[in-house]
């Protein structure tokens, strides 16, 4: 395990990267041990997402989302159908590789390769995927993907200032919070404060090694339960 991760340093007008470049994500699956995330589909993963959302308790789970909850399907479908089209945000369906069916959804959003920024949003995990190993590993594929794979030199999570849990979630992951624009958009008839955090470049390799401990076997008894908890992970000493 590595030390501590350190305090961010300055990099204001810092010197790009030599060879450095950055791509956009291509609309194609990313394979996990516990899931695997496809390009949403409406019409394969439409009915797997709707049952999905009428799960108890999913009603809460579309509280800071910028539509739903849905109780009847056309709704539904007419917001899954927004996203097909789409290059940014390009959303991706959350496949629990056990059951072979879709119960989350999460996005590559703010796509901007030129200036070396990107963003995981747009996330709905429904009650069953919460809280579990394949929702932690479904958000490091997209985070590994962006950093490791396409070259980004920002990864960014931003969310309702009020969702605790989101907020809890990004620096569980490791993000650092940025700060907070106040009025900064207006959802669902609300002015909505919005949180940003993120995570460079330079931080991704100590973060990444984290959350492959995390998710490595070892971190789970018989019943997978976890032994250590990722955010206990995540400010550990070495050891």
């Amino acid at each position: 395990m590595n030390a501590p991760r350190p305090a961010r340093r300055a990099v204001a007008f810092a010197p790009v990267p030599d060879g450095w470049s950055a791509r956009p994500p291509a609309r194609a699956p990313l394979a996990g041990r516990h899931v695997r995330l496809e390009p949403l589909d409406p019409a394969a993963h439409g009915d797997a997402l709707f049952a999905a959302g009428q799960a108890p308790g999913a009603d809460a789970t579309w509280d800071y989302m910028g539509a739903g909850p849905f109780a009847a399907r056309g709704p539904f479908d007419a917001f899954l159908a927004t996203y097909p089209p789409l290059d940014d945000p390009l959303m991706l369906a959350v496949v629990d590789r056990a059951t072979g069916q879709a119960a989350g959804m999460a996005a590559f959003m703010d796509i901007r390769p030129a200036q070396g920024g990107i963003e995981i949003g747009h996330i709905w995990l429904s009650p069953a995927l919460q809280r579990t190993r394949a929702a932690t590993e479904a958000l490091f594929l997209m985070m590994a993907h962006a950093m490791e794979d396409l070259g980004y030199l920002r990864l960014q999570w931003k969310c309702n200032a009020l969702n605790a849990p989101s907020r809890r979630a990004a620096l569980r992951l490791g993000f650092r919070y940025e700060g907070t624009l106040h009025a900064h958009m207006l959802v669902k008839g609300r002015v909505r404060d919005t949180a940003f955090f993120s995570i460079l470049a330079e931080e991704w390799p100590d973060i990444a090694a984290r959350i492959r401990a995390w998710l490595d076997d070892a971190n789970f008894d018989a019943a997978g339960r976890q032994i250590q908890a990722l955010s206990r992970l995540m400010d550990a000493p070495a050891g």
